[in-house]
């Protein structure tokens, strides 16, 4: 029985749902988009947003657990370059989920998460009237 066991298994053992979180915000942060299934997008963004706070700190620190994580130096390294000046202001709400529709094969319900631009990240602000 699973009872008090948090998190989702996404039918897969640990070291395989670990790999393949690992991989998809790699990804995510490679193309800025990556399209997977609903259950997926929703376990992939608190990981990806973890990342993001990372490169905001900035720090020796943060890069070596960020590169810790990822598979990508390179990816790492533009995350931690880009994301000063593009979510500097932002605090949380870094990523997008956008509902697909269903896959053809298996009908699973497809997402798209996408990375909030910078230019997204003023207008939603001036139209909040901050």
């Amino acid at each position: 029985m699973r009872h008090r066991k948090a998190g989702k298994q996404l039918g897969r053992n640990t070291s395989h749902r670990r790999a393949m979180l690992r991989n998809m915000v790699t990804s995510l942060f490679a193309h800025e988009q990556v399209e997977t299934t609903d259950a997926k997008a929703k376990v992939i963004r608190p990981v990806a947003e973890k990342m993001i706070t990372l490169a905001k700190r900035g720090d020796l620190h943060a890069r070596r657990q960020a590169l810790a994580y990822m598979e990508d130096k390179s990816v790492v390294h533009k995350l931690f370059d880009q994301a000063k000046d593009r979510f500097l202001d932002r605090q949380g709400g870094y990523l997008r989920i956008v509902k697909k529709g269903v896959r053809k094969g298996d009908g699973a319900p497809v997402s798209i998460v996408q990375l909030l631009s910078a230019d997204e990240n003023t207008a939603l602000r001036k139209g909040k009237g901050r």
